[in-house]
């Protein structure tokens, strides 16, 4: 793959954790928690976001082996305690990150359906061309990270929006879900199952901007 593809590709998930991380502050602002505004991480700014490793490291690995890139960020920190209302906080907080991932990716969606409107002038632009590679990566990676982070298995955040909606008798389950969230996770991605679920998405989206 051509360097300036994966430098395109990493660009746009460090924007993609960016916007997720930075709406999952706000709403917890929003929701009376302070901690991630007195942190400074309610910011577009990467630099307050990236985590070495999953933000570039593995990101960079992927492209290079011709995988669909992925990675993350470090969490924002988010104290419940803060809040007006602890369950419906996490509710809303839980869901901002995904949500604001799809919403980037419909905006995205537009800009590059325009670019592509204007044609052969259009094509005979190298920095342009630039532009659309990166709007149709910030569509994908966008829809990953928000599918991905919907599912509900712990420290997802689809687990979060999950344990805010069932009754207090279903705790018990709640507690033993957090206990082995990371082993169902990886068994999810290991076992082809995560895979079943991108992939379909993928070809969506490719089918959509760039056939």
């Amino acid at each position: 793959m051509e360097t300036i593809a994966i430098l395109v590709q990493i660009a746009a998930l460090v924007l993609a954790v960016s916007v997720h991380e930075s709406a999952h502050g706000w709403v917890a602002l929003r929701c009376g928690d302070p901690t991630a505004r007195d942190l400074g991480r309610i910011t577009l700014n990467p630099l307050r976001h990236i985590d070495p490793m999953g933000s570039v490291v593995v990101p960079a690995l992927l492209a290079f082996s011709g995988a669909p890139v992925f990675g993350w960020a470090k969490p924002v920190p988010i104290s419940l305690a803060h809040t007006r209302h602890p369950r419906s906080a996490n509710l809303w907080i839980s869901a901002a990150g995904p949500a604001s991932n799809i919403l980037f990716a419909a905006i995205m969606t537009v800009v590059d359906l325009a670019l592509r409107a204007q044609g052969s002038s259009f094509a005979e632009s190298a920095v342009l061309q630039t532009i659309l590679l990166f709007g149709v990566y910030s569509v994908l990676i966008n829809i990953i990270l928000a599918v991905f982070n919907l599912l509900p298995i712990p420290p997802l955040d689809g687990f979060g929006v999950v344990e805010s909606l069932v009754p207090p008798s279903w705790y018990p389950v709640v507690a033993q879900m957090r206990r082995w969230g990371m082993l169902l996770l990886l068994v999810v991605i290991f076992s082809g199952a995560l895979s079943s679920i991108l992939s379909p998405i993928q070809s969506f989206v490719v089918n959509l901007l760039v056939n």
